[in-house]
């Protein structure tokens, strides 16, 4: 079968252990991430969700593999009507040191080729990562609004 992939690999002057933790909080991700959040056990075989602030659940899965901080496995279904039939994606986040900074490698995929969900994340990941980045980096965010109106522009 095809399979659709998106990678995306960025440096954050950081280390495993804080990129980590902002991987996995909460509270932190809902800073980078326009307001949502994951909600998970963050242990293989735990349930995962992103959820919107006004608590609607954006995708669902469970978590593969988890390695702190070196490797999360995210077995990744969106639960809008035109993606969820689609399936289960597949999200690995590999966090390696590398002198001062963390290599942060993202590789989302899915059994089907073309993949609308694939075409989606890689419209997203680079926005969130971006504020995350920053974030980590400088203290705040670099995008107010995951798409802005032609006017912000």
């Amino acid at each position: 079968m095809a399979r659709s992939t998106f990678v995306y690999v960025t440096y954050i002057r950081t280390t495993p252990e804080k990129l980590w933790k902002a991987l996995t909080d909460p509270a932190f991700q809902e800073q980078y991430w326009f307001g949502m959040h994951c909600e998970s056990g963050w242990t293989a075989g735990s349930p995962w969700k992103l959820v919107s602030s006004s608590g609607q659940v954006f995708d669902a899965g469970e978590i593969v593999a988890a390695e702190p901080p070196r490797r999360l496995v995210i077995r990744w279904e969106n639960q809008k009507p035109e993606l969820k039939p689609e399936g289960a994606s597949l999200c690995t986040m590999e966090l390696e040191a590398i002198g001062p900074t963390v290599k942060l490698s993202i590789t989302h995929s899915i059994e089907r080729e073309p993949s609308k969900l694939i075409a989606a994340v890689s419209g997203g990941w680079p926005k969130v990562i971006s504020n995350l980045k920053s974030l980590l980096e400088t203290g705040s965010i670099a995008l107010l609004e995951a798409y802005p109106s032609a006017q912000a522009r």
